[in-house]
């Protein structure tokens, strides 16, 4: 496709997915101070994060498959204006239970109208160097803890918690309501076009593409993929601080993470269109879980700071190859649906560690089971990887044109 509007579509992407996740993984910035001023637990400052990724998976699904029906920009839009009210809202929650819900079911709910139709919206405008588009939307998640992250903490010791959270509230309005008028519908791809491919991604039902095997194993490894770095990112500035790292310099592994993750994602996604999507995504999960058990062995700001770099890359970089993986095993007429499925999943993984890791330090004092556990699954998610099918896309079968 020659078009250049579509490298517009990929900075709205980014732009959008930085905001928006960067607003809503803040909270990990926010939980120290939060627990100090209000009193309130680590676990149920936490919970509101599993919230957050309990709510994201469902809209993630809805999102997909509103956007795959009614456009993106629509989607978007109502994520930009629901988003900035969500944080509004939770800045002046005056108890536990209802932070927990406005910042919890709301932000998670606005969050997740970006990320899955925007990269779902990027694969439909490349047929070449589809990975490396994907991984470029994604690389917003990537600048968020170096831009979002950053600024809260700044905000935070200039003010307060409840002024920052809500500047970045009004702060997302003014940014993502611009964004979201820029995303056109992409024309229709030469592999789409044909009649015999809108015959079958038309006809292909919905029922059978969840009980197929590429579905499964995607799903699975999404979800366990998710499930192991989730605790050890939402938990990092604090483990960082309890090993003796100040605050300050704790937030900045925190962002080491983040600028190496948009690295990941651009070295991930190159390899991934010269090798192939499947042993780059195999490759970079055995990274993760291997770099998720070596933070037991590391105390030193200088020792953060270098497996910050080796932790971010993986996980950043194997992030996009999902969408990627969908996009060649469905094709471009329900990416939305399927991917926002599949995320639908990931976001249950990700709801489990942030609570898991405050119980764990509210119990022991410390996180090493914490890191532990997520290597664990870690290494099961690189196994259940090993069982993708070959890559070839999913088509309309006898039996399915009698249903």
């Amino acid at each position: 496709m020659n078009s250049s509007y579509r490298w517009v579509i990929v900075g709205a992407g980014a732009l959008m997915t930085c905001v928006a996740l960067g607003a809503m993984f803040s909270l990990a910035i926010f939980q120290v101070p939060m627990a100090a001023d209000t009193g309130w637990s680590h676990t149920g400052i936490a919970t509101a994060m599993t919230l957050n990724f309990l709510t994201m998976g469902l809209g993630a699904f809805a999102w997909g498959a509103a956007s795959d029906r009614f456009g993106v920009r629509s989607v978007v839009l109502i994520g930009a204006a629901l988003l900035g009210l969500a944080l509004v809202l939770a800045s002046r929650a005056g108890s536990l239970l209802q932070f927990q819900l406005t910042y919890g079911i709301l932000v998670g709910l606005a969050a997740s109208a970006f990320f899955a139709p925007m990269i779902a919206a990027t694969t439909a405008w490349f047929d070449k160097g589809r990975s490396l588009a994907v991984s470029l939307v994604s690389a917003g998640m990537g600048v968020a803890p170096m831009t979002v992250s950053p600024f809260a903490r700044y905000l935070i010791s200039a003010y307060d918690w409840r002024f920052a959270m809500l500047a970045i509230g009004i702060l997302a309005w003014a940014l993502l309501i611009p964004a979201a008028m820029l995303v056109r519908r992409a024309p229709v791809l030469a592999e789409a076009s044909s009649p015999d491919a809108q015959r079958e991604e038309q006809s292909l039902p919905l029922g059978r593409i969840f009980r197929s095997p590429q579905f499964l194993v995607l799903g699975a490894t999404f979800f366990a993929c998710c499930a192991a770095h989730s605790g050890p990112i939402f938990h990092m500035v604090s483990y960082a601080t309890i090993c003796g790292v100040g605050p300050m310099a704790a937030v900045s592994i925190y962002s080491v993470e983040g600028l190496a993750g948009l690295g990941g994602r651009l070295l991930y996604g190159t390899l991934a269109d010269r090798l192939g999507v499947k042993p780059v995504l195999v490759a970079g999960l055995l990274v993760q879980a291997l770099a998720l058990a070596s933070y037991l062995l590391v105390s030193e700001l200088g020792e953060f700071y270098a497996l910050a770099v080796v932790f971010g890359s993986a996980y950043g970089g194997v992030m996009p190859l999902y969408a990627v993986l969908a996009r060649e095993y469905f094709g471009p007429r329900v990416i939305g649906t399927v991917f926002g499925a599949a995320s639908m999943l990931s976001s249950i993984g990700m709801a489990a560690g942030p609570l898991i890791g405050g119980w764990i330090f509210d119990t022991f004092a410390n996180y090493s089971w914490l890191f532990i556990g997520s290597s664990m699954v870690g290494l099961g998610a690189a196994a259940i990887s090993l069982a993708f099918p070959p890559m070839r896309r999913l088509r309309l079968q006898a039996a399915d044109c009698m249903t």
